[in-house]
């Protein structure tokens, strides 16, 4: 079975992949050298909407699939790994609860 991306799914993994070359690889040896958190890295991405990639439009999500979630983890990654597990972590420890289990007034407030 052959699998392969559709055009939405490829612009997007060559979106990501562009903002991590230009965002984040210029800055990883600083980063790491400094053990810095990167706020800025991930304001930025908030912006992208990155850490909102499978949780809907009507809750501040980017309404994306895993897929999507996967790609841009695996993009992120490329580049540096503790800012593609940052995302990993914000998306399915932090948000997913309240995603799953919380009450709408919870989603609402602290979704995305």
């Amino acid at each position: 079975m052959l699998f392969e991306l559709d055009e939405e799914k490829k612009l997007f993994r060559q979106t990501v992949r562009d903002f991590a070359e230009q965002e984040i690889r210029p800055q990883v040896d600083r980063l790491w050298e400094t053990g810095e958190f990167p706020y800025d890295i991930m304001r930025k991405m908030g912006e992208l909407g990155l850490l909102g990639i499978p949780w809907p439009e009507e809750y501040g999500g980017a309404g994306g699939d895993y897929l999507a979630y996967a790609i841009a983890v695996e993009e992120l990654a490329r580049v540096d790994g503790s800012c593609a597990i940052t995302v990993e972590a914000h998306i399915s420890l932090g948000s997913a609860p309240f995603y799953y289990y919380g009450t709408e007034e919870q989603k609402r407030e602290w979704l995305v």
